[in-house]
């Protein structure tokens, strides 16, 4: 296997390190076993001896060429900013002691929008982190200037596929709160770690969904790890996807945790909504999807009127009410006002506990007729009449 890491390559994931303190350094000393369990992933050099540190397995391009039978056609699953993703399968064909499985293999497209540092950051970031909402990396492959990632293969693909291809099903409210709550676990996962590891491109597409529609982040390719001590953001090249990014990232470069949180909002109100964060096809003051919504969504006589028609008035009006309040939350304009991704679990947990309840078969009748009473969707510490009518800024959603 070819040697794939030069000592000018540092992997992103070490970028705004500090000196670590003793505390520190033993905990990154742990075993192989314990790495694989950590919240905090630990920075490596370059891309030598990525096994060491990670729990991955180093493929060699011909155990991947053979199980993609050469990355044949018929094997794509889809294209992104990385590259191509194949199907492939492996087995003890393959290597002895291999678990057989379907795996997915992503190839580096050498003239793409990413590249080694990117492809870098993954491995370092996937390769440590273990979590159920987290898409699983079993192996990469490095060899001269070629990058591959072997990872487990999504049986229902990307939540970008469920909600906007025009022959899918609409997806019900049940799975759609079921994916919100998914994402949101993995996402303050992330957050919660030692050291805070910031996600940077939160959008239907990185959502992968398996057999059970259990929502599982991919693609850690712009990840980085967050604020240290008295810091209060990361400054860093924007870098995203338009339309999902949060407004003062954009702005000043200054990455927090909370700007993950916008994201996560854009992405609940493209699951409430059935539209899409950009959408040049509709009318000029609605190609924003936020932009659209939030007139909607900070008027409680009108929250209702953003839900996707095609679910046919089949939801559960104040949980679909409360839903709507925790998206507007989540895109507040100021940072500090936007809830964290644990309150924001906390806050979905009641709503798909709702939602799975009204899935029943003798369910029937239109479901959206509002009840009497506030529409709070939010108990604030400050203030326990929070409502977007109100819209106190340091409103956390519990």
């Amino acid at each position: 296997m070819g040697n794939c890491g030069t000592r000018g390559e540092s992997a992103v994931a070490v970028a705004h390190v500090p000196v670590r303190s003793a505390s520190l350094e033993k905990k990154q000393s742990r075993s192989f076993s314990d790495l694989s369990d950590s919240s905090t992933p630990r920075p490596f050099e370059d891309s030598r001896n990525i096994s060491i540190y990670t729990n991955t397995i180093a493929f060699t391009l011909f155990e991947l060429e053979t199980i993609t039978k050469r990355f044949r056609s018929d094997y794509v699953l889809g294209e992104g900013g990385f590259g191509t993703v194949y199907k492939g399968y492996i087995d003890e064909n393959v290597r002895v002691g291999l678990k057989s499985l379907p795996v997915a293999v992503k190839v580096l497209n050498k003239d793409g929008l990413q590249g080694h540092r990117e492809w870098l950051t993954e491995v370092a970031f996937l390769g440590q982190l273990r979590h159920p909402n987290l898409v699983k990396l079993i192996g990469y492959c490095c060899e001269d200037d070629q990058r591959l990632l072997v990872y487990e293969f999504m049986f229902r693909g990307s939540l970008e596929n469920h909600l906007f291809r025009k022959t899918a099903a609409p997806l019900p409210w049940p799975t759609r709160m079921m994916i919100a709550l998914g994402a949101a676990r993995g996402l303050a996962f992330l957050h919660n770690a030692e050291r805070p590891v910031i996600y940077r491109d939160f959008k239907t597409s990185n959502i992968l969904l398996d057999s059970d529609y259990t929502a599982k982040l991919s693609d850690f390719g712009l990840a980085k790890l967050g604020p240290l001590g008295d810091e209060t953001h990361v400054s860093t090249r924007v870098m995203g996807t338009y339309g999902y990014a949060a407004p003062e990232y954009v702005m000043t470069g200054h990455l927090t945790a909370r700007s993950d949180v916008y994201s996560f909002g854009v992405v609940f109100l493209e699951l409430l909504t059935g539209r899409k964060a950009v959408d040049k096809t509709r009318p000029a003051k609605e190609q924003s999807l936020v932009d659209w919504a939030r007139p909607l969504l900070s008027d409680k006589r009108k929250l209702l009127q953003v839900i996707d028609p095609r679910l046919e008035e089949q939801f559960p009006a104040r949980a679909a009410q409360k839903a709507c309040s925790l998206a507007f939350y989540c895109l507040s304009q100021n940072p500090k006002a936007r809830p964290l991704m644990a309150d924001v679990v906390e806050t979905l947990e009641p709503l798909q506990d709702a939602a799975a309840a009204t899935a029943t078969p003798t369910a029937t009748g239109p479901r959206h007729r509002r009840p009497a009473g506030p529409a709070g969707a939010c108990r604030s510490v400050r203030s326990p009449k929070c409502s977007p009518a109100t819209a106190p800024p340091p409103c956390r959603v519990r």
